[in-house]
């Protein structure tokens, strides 16, 4: 597995974390992070993929509400909506190119989610993208 890929898949978990317990988790998201990366390089990029998710999470809901029919991100599944938070945040904030965080968030729905978590997190970046074009 690519290292960068490796990042995801850590600040996934991470994001999972903070999402289901939002009061106890911040202050495990740093030893999660340090356990599981000891590449200093990789871990900086799973925290700034972390914090960066965390402190845009309100704006990247909004993205993904828009774009998704007939589903509120409250109703989602806890693994697609946080890799659907993890491949917007990439599209709009990063240098990643957007068709690489589509196709590295697919793979992480196809890998957490459940069997039909990838073509959603598909549709929706793809809509994401539209946008930034």
């Amino acid at each position: 597995m690519a290292g960068r890929t490796r990042a995801r898949e850590v600040a996934l978990q991470a994001l999972f974390q903070e999402d289901l317990n939002p009061r106890d988790s911040r202050d495990q998201v740093m030893p999660l992070l340090e356990g599981r990366m000891k590449d200093p390089v990789l871990r900086d990029f799973a925290v700034s993929l972390v914090l960066g998710v965390l402190r845009n999470r309100d704006e990247l809901d909004a993205l993904i509400a828009a774009k998704a029919e007939n589903w509120s991100v409250s109703r989602m599944a806890v693994t697609d909506r946080n890799v659907l938070r993890l491949g917007a945040f990439e599209m709009r904030y990063t240098d990643t190119p957007d068709r690489v965080a589509v196709d590295e968030a697919v793979e992480l729905a196809k890998r957490f989610g459940s069997a039909s978590s990838s073509q959603f997190v598909n549709g929706i970046l793809d809509k994401l993208i539209e946008k930034n074009e």
